[in-house]
């Protein structure tokens, strides 16, 4: 007769079993959304810079199968678990009446390309409670489809440079300003040799992390690389001493893939690990 502490243990199984086909679908439906052929999103997982701006992606074919551009054409943004609606296109207009108040004033369309097929909306100052799945929804004379867009917001900022001299020895410091999450920082000369640096952080009330990374010994007329990532933001910065100061470049690359699973799956999975482990 099997004891309770198996009962339970073989009860945990089949809800490992449950939740793992709860992941798939979730899994299946934000990576495919509920695209259609008439309407597409390149990209799927925005990142948006805590208040900045952000393109949420949205097109559609904007001819039918003769070839002739589609007409009537209605846009509606909506997010999920949203009243209201993000943003509204009709009639050659926006349509405004039933907008979430959230979002007032913070959205805009491009009237002069809806026609074209671009549906795509930006989004203003960006908040942390913009984050979530939206949904772009289009129809037409043609028919109707809609795509999801799941937008992430971070916090991430181009570290500034500077170098102190002393001597023959030269010190080399990047800080950035603004970073969430928590970012790590590496280094690399310019034959892509790792390097370490010695970097501190410092966050505000509001949690956000200034970052501070200094580089010792390096030389005058060699360029270095400076990466500060997250989960979904990667920061590469080359920067190259000179006798007068640091020229640097940098650019962005957002974590496409990134796809943070519900803090309670997460949970729900190491649940029957423990709970087994105490009735064994």
């Amino acid at each position: 007769m099997a004891t309770i502490g198996q009962i339970i243990f073989g009860s945990m199984i089949a809800i490992i079993f449950i939740l793992a086909g709860i992941i798939i679908l979730i899994l299946a439906t934000s990576l495919g959304g509920n695209a259609s052929s008439m309407v597409e999103s390149r990209f799927k997982f925005p990142v948006g810079n805590l208040d900045g701006d952000v393109m949420l992606d949205c097109k559609f074919i904007a001819v039918d199968s003769g070839g002739k551009p589609v007409t009537t054409i209605m846009v509606t943004w909506e997010k999920e678990g949203l009243t209201g609606v993000v943003h509204k296109y009709a009639s050659n207009v926006n349509q405004l009446q039933e907008q979430n108040p959230s979002y007032k004033d913070r959205t805009l369309m491009f009237p002069d390309q809806i026609n074209n097929g671009n549906a795509s909306l930006l989004l203003r100052n960006v908040q942390w409670d913009d984050e979530g799945s939206y949904t772009c929804s289009v129809s037409n004379s043609n028919g109707q489809g809609k795509v999801n867009v799941n937008l992430r917001v971070a916090a991430y900022s181009a570290p500034k440079f500077t170098m102190e001299a002393t001597g023959q020895a030269a010190t080399l410091k990047a800080v950035a300003q603004r970073w969430y999450p928590k970012p790590t920082v590496s280094w690399t000369d310019f034959n892509g040799a790792n390097l370490t640096g010695e970097t501190e952080f410092s966050n505000n009330s509001a949690g956000i992390f200034k970052v501070t990374s200094v580089l010792k010994t390096v030389k005058v007329d060699d360029s270095y690389e400076c990466i500060i990532e997250n989960a979904l933001v990667k920061s590469v910065s080359n920067a190259l001493v000179t006798d007068s100061g640091v020229t640097e470049k940098n650019y962005f690359k957002m974590n496409s893939a990134a796809l943070p699973l519900p803090h309670w799956l997460i949970f729900s999975f190491h649940f029957p690990l423990w709970t087994y482990w105490i009735l064994s």
